[in-house]
């Protein structure tokens, strides 16, 4: 069995499997947290049920609405 450190794999493909996990199991967290759903998974062999917890609502700047063409 290969011991050597994805991020020096040969294949480029490999080398950034990593990040697309955790990237995948970011969007699986946030959607189950936007539809209320459980996530399961296995740690030491064990099964576990997690809740995931909603993200805050990020702030969105609040700009005037713009008068386009009214003068007024």
């Amino acid at each position: 069995m290969n011991t050597k450190a994805l991020d020096q794999a040969n294949n480029a493909d490999l080398r950034g499997s990593w990040h697309a996990i955790q990237r995948a199991a970011q969007r699986a967290r946030e959607l189950a947290a936007q539809t209320g759903t459980d996530l399961i998974v296995s740690r030491g062999g064990a099964i576990e049920r997690l809740r995931p917890q909603p993200a805050p609502s990020p702030r969105l700047a609040q700009e005037p609405d713009a008068s386009y063409g009214n003068k007024g």
